[in-house]
C-alpha cells in the first residue's frame, strides 16, 4: 500500500490519481494524519500546504529562494517521499499565484510528479495530466489563436508530456475542429439512447449491462418506459438541431428485430432527423448480430455501426467471457459489408489478461485485412465495478501488458490502412498509463464520439444508467443522471422525466 498523507483537503483526486498512475498494482489511501496503516505501507508520500504568505518569515524554515520574492503572495508547497521511517526524497515548490486554484493545482502536480519520477526513474507518457480529455487543452488553445508550436511548448513545460504524446493531442485536436466545424453547438445537440443488456458480461466491464438471458421476459418493459422518456424530451428539445444519435449500451443489437423496428421507428416519429450528420449503433458483440437485424438497420438509414472483436485471439475471448468466436466476428463483418454498411467501426482492447506484443499484432493483422472503415484501440481500464476488480483474488495471477512499443504498433498497422487518429480519451486505471485512440478513414470519422469528449455541444441521454450533459458555457457543464439499474429505470420512469425536467432549462 501506498499511503498519501496531506494537510490540506484538496486536490486529493489529482494527487491520488497521480501517485496511482506511477503504482498502478498497488492500493493508494489518501489520510489528513498520522495513520497506523503507515507502518505497514511500501512507501509514504506526504504532501504539505505550507504558509501562504506576503512577506517572508525566517522560521519558516523554506528554501532562500522563497525569500527574494517577499513582496509577492506566495503559496509554499512541500513533497516527501519516505520509505521505512527514512526520508528517500524532498522538495519545496513556490506558487507565485496562490489564489488562482487551477494554477496551483499546476504546480502541486508538477512537484509531485518531479519527485515521483525521479525516485522510480519513469517518466509517464502523459506527464502529470490526471484528466481523461487531453485534447481539450489543445482545441481550447486553438480556439484562442495559439500556433501548434505554442501549444507543444505549454504542454510539455506545464505537464511534462512526452514529445510522442503532445504531437498526438495537437494533430487530433486539429483534426477535430475541421471535422466539428459545420455543427451547432449553440442551438445543436447529440442524442444518446442506451440499451443496457449484453449477451454475457465481460470479465472487465463495468458498464450498467445486464445479460439478455435474465431480463429476456422484461426488455419490452424496458422498451415502454424508454419511449415514455423518449416522448418527453423530443418535446423538451422539439426547438433544438438534431446533429448525431447513437444508440450504444450494453449491445443494442441484443434486441429482436421487431424491438429494434419499435425502437427505431419511434425515434424516427418523435425526433427531426433534417439535420442529422451522423446515425451510429453500436452493434458490438458479432454473437448478437443477424441478417434480420441488420436489415432493420439498414432500413431505418443507420449510417455508422460497430462490429466489435476486442481481440481475434480465441483463448483470450474465452477467457473473458465473450462468448463468440474469431469466426463469427469475421461472419458478422462480411455480412455487413454484404448488406450495404459502408461505415463500420471495430474496437480492439490492448492489455486484455495473457495478451503479449505478438497476441495484440495477429489482431491487428487480422483486423486490418477486413478493411474497417475505422478503428477504436482501447488500453484497458481495470474499473471498481468491473469482475476482474472485485474478485482481485481469483485473478490475481494474470498479467497485463501494455507498453509504448505496443501502442506504436497499433498505430503504424491503423496507418497502414489508411486511418489516422481523430480522437482521443483516457480513463483512470488504464494499462501502461497510456490512452483510447480512434482511427479512421477520411470521411469516416464518429463525429458523436468527438462531441462526447470534448463537451462543446449538450448530448441528451436516454434509458437506464444514461448521463445527460447540458452544455451552458465553456466551463459550465451540468450533469443529469438516469438509475443504472433496470427495474429502478422501469418503475421510476417518471423521476427520471422529471429530473429532465428540472435539469434540460438555464
Amino acid at each position: 500500500m501506498i499511503i498519501v498523507q496531506l494537510n490540506r483537503q484538496i486536490f486529493e483526486y489529482d494527487v491520488h490519481s497521480l501517485v496511482k498512475s506511477f503504482y498502478p498494482g498497488e492500493d493508494v489511501k489518501i489520510v489528513y494524519e498520522t495513520s497506523p496503516e503507515e507502518a505497514d505501507a511500501q512507501l509514504v508520500c506526504r504532501l504539505e500546504f505550507l504558509k501562504t504568505v506576503s512577506n517572508f518569515k525566517s522560521e519558516d524554515t523554506l528554501p532562500e529562494q522563497a525569500c527574494e520574492k517577499e513582496q509577492v503572495p506566495t503559496s509554499h508547497i512541500r513533497f516527501q517521499i519516505r520509505k521505512n521511517g527514512k526520508t528517500e526524497s524532498e522538495e519545496t515548490a513556490v506558487c507565485t499565484q496562490p489564489d488562482d486554484r487551477k494554477e496551483l493545482k499546476n504546480e502541486v502536480k508538477r512537484l509531485v510528479y518531479r519527485q515521483l519520477s525521479s525516485y522510480t526513474r519513469q517518466k509517464l507518457p502523459w506527464g502529470n495530466l490526471t484528466g481523461i480529455r487531453p485534447t481539450k487543452i489543445p482545441m481550447a488553445m486553438l480556439g484562442q489563436g495559439y500556433r501548434n508550436v505554442e501549444i507543444a511548448d505549454y504542454m510539455r513545460k506545464t505537464y511534462y508530456t512526452s514529445n510522442e504524446k503532445t504531437s498526438l493531442a495537437i494533430a487530433i485536436a486539429n483534426r477535430e475542429r475541421h471535422l466539428l466545424k459545420d455543427i451547432n453547438y449553440q442551438n445543436g445537440y447529440s442524442l444518446y439512447v442506451g440499451i443496457p443488456f449484453c449477451p454475457s458480461i465481460c470479465l472487465y466491464c463495468s458498464f450498467s449491462s445486464s445479460p439478455i438471458g435474465i431480463w429476456k421476459n422484461q426488455v419490452d418493459a424496458y422498451l415502454d418506459a424508454l419511449c415514455k422518456e423518449i416522448d418527453y424530451a423530443s418535446d423538451a428539445f422539439a426547438e433544438k438541431e438534431l446533429n448525431t444519435v447513437y444508440i450504444g449500451g450494453g449491445t443494442p443489437t441484443t434486441l429482436e428485430p421487431d424491438q429494434l423496428e419499435r425502437l427505431l421507428s419511434k425515434l424516427e416519429e418523435r425526433f427531426d432527423y433534417s439535420q442529422l450528420l451522423e446515425f451510429t449503433v453500436e452493434a458490438g458483440r458479432p454473437d448478437s448480430i443477424t441478417r434480420e437485424k441488420l436489415a432493420v438497420l439498414r432500413a431505418h438509414g443507420i449510417s455508422r455501426i460497430s462490429i466489435n472483436p476486442q481481440t481475434m485471439n480465441q483463448k483470450t475471448l474465452d477467457l473473458i467471457g465473450r462468448r463468440h468466436t474469431v469466426e463469427q466476428t469475421k461472419d458478422a463483418f462480411h455480412l455487413a459489408r454484404e448488406m450495404g454498411f459502408d461505415n463500420i467501426n471495430m474496437d480492439l482492447i490492448v492489455g486484455l489478461p495473457g495478451e503479449e506484443k505478438a497476441d495484440v499484432e495477429h489482431t491487428l493483422q487480422e483486423v486490418i485485412s477486413l478493411d474497417p472503415d475505422s478503428i477504436t484501440v482501447h488500453s484497458l481500464a481495470v474499473k471498481r465495478a468491473s469482475r476482474l476488480k472485485m474478485f482481485h483474488d481469483e485473478y490475481k495471477e494474470m498479467t497485463f501488458t501494455n507498453n509504448r512499443e505496443i501502442m506504436d504498433m497499433a498505430a503504424e498497422y491503423a496507418a497502414r490502412a489508411g486511418q489516422s487518429p481523430y480522437y482521443l480519451y483516457r480513463q483512470k486505471n488504464m494499462a501502461g498509463n497510456f490512452e483510447n485512440v480512434g482511427y479512421s478513414k477520411e470521411g469516416k470519422a464518429g463525429i458523436y464520439n468527438i462531441l462526447i469528449m470534448e463537451e462543446v455541444q449538450s448530448i441528451l441521454a436516454l434509458g437506464a444508467g444514461a448521463s445527460t450533459k447540458m452544455v451552458w458555457a465553456s466551463d459550465r457543464i451540468e450533469r443529469i443522471e438516469n438509475v443504472k439499474d433496470i427495474r429502478n429505470y422501469i418503475d421510476r420512469i417518471d423521476e427520471m422525466i422529471e429530473r429532465k425536467r428540472s435539469g434540460i432549462h438555464e
